[in-house]
Order: structure tokens, then C-alpha cells, then sequence
């Protein structure tokens, strides 16, 4: 039974895994869209969104933490001052998912994960 575990193991490793979510919340607070894996996407959600709150406090302490996750310093900046503001009057909810349908190759369900405006 699978009673209170949380989280896809993705058929990776750990540090594979954690490497792929860094990447995925790196390019996507970069670019503000991404197209991937609707397992991918569903994983990567709640990171994106909390290293978001995290540009909202402001802190240092939470600045240290979001460079702890976040590969690119410009990404880092780009969250505290340009998606901080954005978002400073909404309690939460900056992504959606917009389902785009099966991949070519191998029919994986395939998401595009997107900033809300």
C-alpha cells in the first residue's frame, strides 16, 4: 500500500531526480513557459510556486534558499524583483496547466506549464 507517499520517483535516481526538478523550476521562472510531461509538470509545480513565495518575503534568508535550488543567478534576481511585484497581491496559484495532447514519439501526455498574468 502507498498510504502518505508523496512525490513520482520519475524512474530516476535521487540525485537524478533533483537534478531534473532544478532544471525544470531554473528554465521555467526563465522562460515562463515550458513544454514537458504532464508527470514532470505536476511535480515541478509546487517547487516553481514556492520558490515564488519565497521571492515575495523578500529576506535574505529566502534569497539564500531559492539560490540553493535555482541554477541561475539571473533567474534569481529575475524572481525577486521582477515576479515578486507581479504577484505581490495574489495569495498563491502562478501556474497552469494547459493540456496539449499525446508526444509523437512515444504518446507520453504531454503539458504546457505556464505563468498566470
Amino acid at each position: 500500500m502507498r498510504h502518505r507517499v508523496d512525490g513520482r520517483k520519475l524512474g530516476r535516481s535521487t540525485e537524478h531526480r533533483l537534478a531534473l526538478y532544478r532544471n525544470l523550476v531554473t528554465s521555467f521562472l526563465n522562460y515562463e513557459k515550458i513544454v514537458t510531461t504532464e508527470a514532470k509538470a505536476k511535480e515541478m509545480r509546487g517547487m516553481a510556486e514556492k520558490i515564488i513565495t519565497l521571492g515575495k518575503e523578500g529576506s535574505l534568508a529566502s534569497r539564500r534558499r531559492v539560490a540553493a535550488f535555482v541554477t541561475d543567478k539571473k533567474v534569481i534576481s529575475k524572481v525577486f524583483d521582477e515576479l515578486a511585484t507581479t504577484y505581490a497581491n495574489r495569495s498563491g496559484g502562478y501556474t497552469r496547466l494547459v493540456k496539449l495532447g499525446p508526444r509523437q514519439g512515444d504518446n507520453a501526455p504531454m503539458i504546457q506549464v505556464e505563468l498566470v498574468k
